[in-house]
């Protein structure tokens, strides 16, 4: 991906459909390649797809979850285990949020 491109990428809200490759998802999040298929592994982050040719992709959930997992490696100094935990209850109390306040 060329230098524009990226920060292009950066100052984007994402929409879900907009795809990375691992590399892309590297710069746009700013975590580290070995940070990423960390998180993938613990189950933090998973790729939309996965391509023969390049290899995983991510969409725009998965750049918001790598966002906030790196802050919490950096901040908090959470491993990639409790990121994962982490993460799961952040949805749920977004979804429990959202669900109270459709009532």
């Amino acid at each position: 991906m060329n230098e524009s491109r990226t920060a292009w990428l950066e100052c984007l809200i994402v929409e879900e459909q907009v795809e990375f490759t691992l590399l892309e998802l590297c710069r746009v999040s700013g975590a580290s390649e070995v940070q990423l298929v960390e998180w993938i592994e613990q189950g933090a982050i998973e790729p939309k797809c996965v391509s023969e040719d390049d290899g995983p992709h991510f969409d725009g959930v998965s750049l918001r979850r790598a966002r906030r997992a790196r802050h919490l490696a950096q901040d908090l100094e959470i491993n990639a285990a409790g990121i994962a935990l982490v993460l799961d209850l952040l949805d749920e109390i977004e979804a429990l949020r959202a669900q109270y306040l459709r009532r």
